[in-house]
């Protein structure tokens, strides 16, 4: 972690910084929300729930209202005739994604929601026999992740008691009881052999907010003839990924947190190249899956694109589409390695102030492999300090027992509204 000096805990130090930032004017593409201050007056809310739901970039509204205008105009014409014509729409957003989570384009496809995404690459890359039928998850998997994997290993006649495993979290003096060491977890899929079906991992952990080390997860499940599949819900937009040459055999992510593409919006897939072409992988098959050229003959046999668009089901919601692309044309010019070197010293700062300030008052679960994500156990404290902290004019949120989570998104949060998010712990306990 950079070092920052005694000199540096002060607001004037914090703005110098951001005069410093490179991407400080970033923060004036998106609608960050107004609250009343002290005297009346509106002021920026200070705004740390990214890793929920990222903030509005100012283009969305002029991207929807501009295919609302054309539906308008248009009706079903707009499929072909619109100035982004609805048909091929997804593929405005193909390129970008594919830099933003380090995949070739062919491998990279926008389409349903997260969960619907997961199902359906389990479909596939979950293959169980009576003897390799495991599945490796978090200690801490999101809720939504668990439903799935436990109804896929059901689904195939496994009791989920059985087949699904969780990581062993790191023990020990120093241990804070959630995150896994990266040795430990190598260990664990070792151990699991012959029996592990998939790895099934999410990047960064929605809990402690830790990151894996996803080309040695993969190579070690590789090694024993595992599949391997990542939820990059808190990954996409926010680390520096490497899909492709990490080898994962798929991915899944949602837009709507570090990918800023509004509430429910459309989700992303990753499917590893080598796989594109294979028609021994089972799928679950749509129309808009079937080759473009004879999509609309309805012809009765499908014919699956050879991309990743070929677990494509159905055609895509453009409104959601819109809003994506007004997103993801800002990671295009920020460029995810500025993006994640700005976060990391966010979140580095972040912490700094933290343990500077509040000491021994707090534990800082995340560890130092990680995105820009803290996870705060204020041990003792419950949901009331988030109602604190929000009376004062800042947005973390809470998660039971006692952990605070807060993101500095680097897009659009700045080193001042770090300084005074930490002082509005600071006050609120």
């Amino acid at each position: 972690m950079p070092e920052f000096s005694h000199e540096q805990d002060s607001l004037e130090a914090a703005r110098r910084l951001d005069l410093d930032d490179p991407l400080r004017s970033y923060r004036e593409e998106f609608h960050i929300p107004l609250i009343d201050g002290p005297n009346g007056e509106k002021r920026p809310q200070l705004y740390f729930a990214g890793h929920s739901l990222g903030l509005m970039p100012k283009r969305a509204r002029e991207y929807v209202d501009l295919e609302l205008e054309e539906w308008s105009k248009l009706g079903v014409a707009g499929h072909f005739s619109a100035k982004h014509p609805w048909l091929p729409y997804h593929e405005n957003v193909t390129e970008n994604l594919a830099h933003i989570v380090g995949a070739q384009p062919n491998e990279v496809v926008a389409m349903n929601s997260l969960t619907t995404n997961l199902h359906l690459m389990m479909v596939s890359f979950y293959r169980p026999s009576s003897s390799r039928f495991k599945i490796l998850i978090e200690n801490n998997t999101f809720p939504s992740d668990r439903y799935a994997v436990d109804s896929q290993a059901r689904y195939h006649g496994f009791d989920p008691l059985r087949a699904v495993v969780e990581l062993k979290p790191r023990v020990g003096e120093n241990s804070n009881g959630m995150t896994v060491d990266t040795e430990q977890l190598l260990k664990q899929i070792h151990a699991l052999g012959d029996s592990l079906a998939l790895v099934m991992l999410g990047q960064c952990n929605y809990l402690s907010g830790q990151a894996f080390e996803m080309a040695e997860i993969v190579k070690a499940a590789k090694k024993i003839g595992a599949s391997v599949g990542f939820n990059l819900a808190h990954g996409a937009g926010n680390l520096l990924l490497a899909l492709h040459d990490a080898g994962a055999d798929f991915a899944v992510w949602c837009s709507y947190k570090y990918l800023n593409s509004g509430p429910g919006g459309i989700a992303g897939a990753f499917v590893h190249e080598r796989h594109l072409r294979d028609k021994s992988i089972p799928r679950l098959s749509g129309w808009w899956g079937h080759n473009k050229k004879t999509r609309f003959e309805m012809g009765p046999t499908f014919e699956p694109i050879p991309t990743v668009e070929a677990w494509q089901l159905s055609n895509p919601p453009i409104l959601q589409l819109a809003a994506l692309r007004a997103s993801t044309e800002i990671f295009a010019r920020a460029k995810m390695p500025a993006l994640r070197q700005k976060s990391e010293r966010l979140t580095n700062y972040l912490e700094w102030l933290l343990k500077r300030r509040l000491g021994e008052k707090i534990q800082i679960v995340t560890p130092e492999t990680r995105g820009a994500m803290l996870c705060v156990r204020i041990p003792g404290v419950g949901k009331e300090i988030e109602s604190r902290v929000r009376q004062r004019g800042a947005v973390i949120d809470f998660r039971e027992p006692d952990i605070l989570r807060m993101a500095p998104a680097p897009l659009y949060n700045s080193f001042e509204d770090v300084f005074h998010l930490v002082q509005a712990l600071q006050d609120s306990l």
